[in-house]
């Protein structure tokens, strides 16, 4: 199966479902950057509950503006912020350490624009998964596709369909109980290199 989905900042577990999965995978390069969506925005399970980890960008004047031509605001100290954010809520959990030393450097470089930031970051999470798939980019884009399974939906943030994902324990299930659908990194703290098992177990909810 090939399928199709925007990149995204540490992608949702529902859009890791789906690519592992597929047999190859198509980024969407050519559509309109939308706010409130996860094309800059990932959701982990803090102390508090559910804390949204935002990437700030420049919003052009324009009415419309290429999800490839937004660039990211580095004169915010985001990315200290957001890796604070992450040693907080799991630094505790299983296997952070194990993959600290990869993902860490993603917090230290700059990166002009958010779909090349949200790439290098899905290149570092399939590492970490161990996961091999094949990729592509669109050169245009289309409403509809053929011969390809449309996932696009999966980046509005909120719009999805609640998705009865297998429960697995996380830091702070004692206190606000299971959040499903979180980063891809909730799962990969908690459950390490079963995660990868627990992905390709799973199945989503059509929209």
């Amino acid at each position: 199966m090939s399928i199709l989905i925007h990149p995204t900042y540490f992608p949702s577990i529902a859009h890791f479902v789906v690519i592992a999965n597929a047999d190859d995978l198509v980024f969407e390069m050519d559509d309109n950057f939308l706010k409130q969506t996860y094309r800059n925005r990932t959701y982990i399970y803090a102390a508090n509950g559910k804390l949204t980890l935002n990437i700030p960008v420049i919003h052009s004047q324009k009415n419309r503006q290429k999800y490839r031509d937004v660039k990211i605001f580095n004169e915010e100290n985001w990315q200290s912020l957001h890796w604070k954010s992450l040693l907080s809520a799991y630094r505790t959990s299983p296997f952070f350490e194990y993959y600290e030393d990869e993902l860490l450097p993603l917090f230290e470089m700059k990166t002009d624009f958010i779909l090349d930031f949200n790439l290098k970051c899905f290149e570092v999470i399939t590492e970490c998964l161990q996961l091999d798939i094949n990729t592509s980019k669109t050169e245009t884009y289309q409403t509809d596709v053929n011969d390809t399974k449309d996932f696009r939906f999966l980046v509005n943030a909120k719009k999805e369909q609640p998705q009865n994902f297998e429960k697995y324990t996380q830091v702070f299930s004692n206190k606000h109980g299971f959040i499903s659908n979180l980063s891809i990194l909730d799962l990969l703290f908690n459950e390490g290199p079963n995660a990868l098992n627990y992905l390709e177990s799973q199945t989503i909810t059509p929209q």
